[in-house]
Formats: C-alpha cells, sequence, structure tokens
C-alpha cells in the first residue's frame, strides 16, 4: 500500500504521524511511505532517519497526497488538506467532528474513507488511541492550571501545595476516565486538595481504592458540581462521550461566580469543551479570562510535549496502521469491530451515531456502509 505522512499545519503542532521506527515496520512488509520534507523535525526526527528507514521524502503536502493511499495524521485535516482529499483516499488521525460541522461537511464531500483515532474502541470497550493523549493531557492539565494560578498568568497566586503553615491549593476535577485519573496523579504528587466528581460508582470505587484519603470522591450531579466548581481554585474538564459532544457542566452562571482568579482547564476541548464559556485555543495563545476566570482551552494540548506524545501515539495506533496496510482497508475494516468503530465518514455518509446527532445529520451504521448487514 501507499502511505502518506503530510507534516502538521496545525499552529504549534509538531506530532508527526509515524516515527521512523513505525516506518521501517511498515517498509520490511512491503509498503511504500511518503513523508513530507521536515515532518518529524521539530522532535528530532530527521529527514535522513526516515529515509534510512525505507521513507521517500516528499518536498509538500501535495506530493504527499498525490501520492498516498492511507493517509496516516495526528491532528485533524484543515481546510487546505481537506480540499486535497479524494474519493480513494483512506485518513487515519484525531478528527473530534462533533464539535465541527465544517469539516465534516467538508469530509463528507471529498468521498473519503475517515478513521478517527478518538473513537477506535478495544475488547473491554475502552478507546485505545485516545487513551495515550488523555494520559498525556491529564498530566498536563495539573502543570498548565498551576502555572495559569500564578499571579503573572492572571490567577489567584495561589501555589497548588502550599507551604508550612498555608492550605494548599484546591484541584476539582470532572470526570474520572483517562483525564481524571492522570489529572489525579499530577495533583496528589503536588500535594494539592483534590476532588474528582462522576457519574460512574464503579469509577469513583477504583480511584477511592488507588489514592485512598489522599482524595475526594464526589457522585456528580447539577447541584454537587455547582458547589465543588465555586469552591476549586482549579477545575479540570475532563468529561467524555465518545464521538460525541461534551456535556456542558459548567455554565456561564457558574463562572461568574467562581473565584476571581481561579483557573478552568478544559480538556474536552476537542470535544466542544464542558464550559459554556470554553473556546479552542492555541499553544500561542492558551488562554483568555471571562468575568474574571482564567480559561486554558488549548485543543491540542498533547502537542506541547510532542516527542513524547508521538511515540505514545505511535505504539498504539501502529498495528492499526499494519493492518489496513496488509489487508487493504475494506477488509481490515470487515475484520476488525473495534477498528470500524473509528470509521466516521464513508462516500459522503456519517458513520459515527455521536456526530450524526450534534449535527442533526443522516446516519447510516458502518456495517451497512460496508455491506454486512
Amino acid at each position: 500500500m501507499r502511505i502518506g505522512v503530510p507534516k502538521e499545519v496545525k499552529v504549534h503542532e509538531y506530532r508527526v504521524g509515524l516515527t521512523p521506527n513505525s516506518v521501517a515496520e511498515l517498509t520490511g512488509l512491503g509498503h511504500k511511505v511518503w513523508v513530507q520534507r521536515k515532518a518529524g523535525a521539530a522532535i528530532g526526527f530527521s529527514d535522513a532517519d526516515y529515509e534510512a528507514a525505507g521513507a521517500r521524502i516528499a518536498h509538500d503536502t501535495a506530493e504527499v497526497f498525490d501520492a498516498a493511499e492511507l493517509i496516516v495524521k495526528v491532528k485533524e485535516p484543515l481546510a487546505d488538506e481537506r480540499a486535497r482529499l479524494r474519493p480513494e483516499h483512506t485518513l487515519f488521525t484525531y478528527l473530534h467532528l462533533a464539535p465541527d460541522r465544517q469539516q465534516t461537511d467538508d469530509l463528507q464531500h471529498s468521498g473519503a474513507t475517515c478513521i478517527a483515532y478518538e473513537t477506535v474502541t478495544d475488547a473491554q470497550g475502552r478507546l485505545p488511541l485516545l487513551a495515550p493523549m488523555s494520559e498525556v493531557a491529564g498530566r498536563m492539565s495539573i502543570q498548565a492550571g498551576a502555572h495559569c494560578l500564578e499571579s503573572a498568568q492572571g490567577g489567584r497566586g495561589v501555589l497548588l501545595g502550599g507551604v508550612p503553615g498555608v492550605a494548599p491549593g484546591r484541584v476539582v476535577i470532572l470526570g474520572g476516565g483517562v483525564v481524571g485519573t492522570h489529572a489525579l496523579a499530577m495533583a496528589v504528587g503536588l500535594g494539592a486538595e483534590v476532588c474528582v466528581l462522576d457519574k460512574s460508582v464503579d469509577a469513583l470505587r477504583r480511584l477511592d481504592a488507588q489514592f485512598g484519603n489522599r482524595i475526594t470522591t464526589l457522585y456528580s450531579t447539577r447541584a454537587v458540581v455547582r458547589e465543588q466548581v465555586l469552591a476549586a481554585d482549579l477545575v479540570i474538564g475532563g468529561v467524555l462521550i465518545p464521538g460525541s459532544s461534551a456535556p456542558k457542566l459548567v455554565s456561564a452562571e457558574m463562572v461568574a461566580q467562581m473565584k476571581q482568579g481561579s483557573v478552568l482547564v478544559d480538556v474536552a476541548i476537542d470535544q466542544g469543551g464542558c464550559a459554556e464559556t470554553s473556546r479552542p485555543t492555541t499553544h500561542a495563545h492558551p488562554t483568555y479570562e471571562v468575568d474574571g476566570v482564567v480559561h486554558y482551552c488549548v485543543a491540542n494540548m498533547p502537542g506541547a510535549v510532542a516527542r513524547t506524545s508521538t511515540l505514545a501515539l505511535n505504539n498504539a495506533t501502529l498495528p492499526f496502521v499494519i493492518a489496513l496496510a496488509e489487508k487493504g482497508v475494506r477488509a481490515a475494516l470487515e475484520a476488525d469491530p473495534h477498528l470500524r468503530n473509528g470509521l466516521n465518514v464513508i462516500r459522503g455518509v456519517v458513520t459515527c451515531a455521536g456526530v450524526a446527532e450534534a449535527h442533526g445529520m443522516a446516519y447510516r451504521s458502518a456495517e451497512e456502509m460496508l455491506g454486512k448487514s
């Protein structure tokens, strides 16, 4: 199969779809790989490294798209990239379509087969391609939040761990999944006072067993969310409904009553955010204030630690890339129901129920579109 790896073009996005080691695995199996010039240079993967792994170096994005059948990226394609997609292309990347109608429309119009990392599942119902970036984002959320709490950043001037004789900062984490668990680990490690909210009692039991009396676990209701958000120095939004828009747990009215200089880090921003006041930001301009509350809503948080993130992501995605290349896209999707759950758009039709619901679009199952029903 002909596989293309374009250079990411999102602001301050330095991750790359395939590492040289991943390319070597694919070329060793007889596949041809085109990697755009300097695609991994910012994180220590030179063009010479890719050439040594058997890749061909493409001069620009157009050359990658013209050469490839399977395009492996990290972030969702921007408008210029979407304009290059054709029906014979398969796109394998993060898409996050539920909050992005324009991207959804463009991918439908392209006729391409579009598989989203974030909705691929495993036998336990987990999201194995989202998990490594959620782990990174969860850990980074506490780092980012602690920085934003500094007075020079517009924050309350609170040190999360406190010092002897001074109370630590209060961290409230909405969601006890992968993001929440890793945020908890970092916040506890810093010595913060930490409370986590979730609607899953099993998740709360798991976290209680893991962290014990170092944290408080609360069942999430509207009243509890409100009470905890208003008491927090730092709120981490880590809720997720796979493929769908994130629920708006924090209203604009709540934000208006939060402590002046408190911080909201909305890790759910890729899926639209869990606060009414959240809007996507970039690493170039990561924060803004609403009613005196600092909002950090960077939509590609793991891009800030791009080498670690790329390596972690490739560990998870490579087996699926190999399956798509070895079996062919249709056969790979037919053979693996978990990869099939990643199919969001094919031949102009939305095959992810959450995306279709978010945009009020017609929906057909992946099985129906592949002729399995």
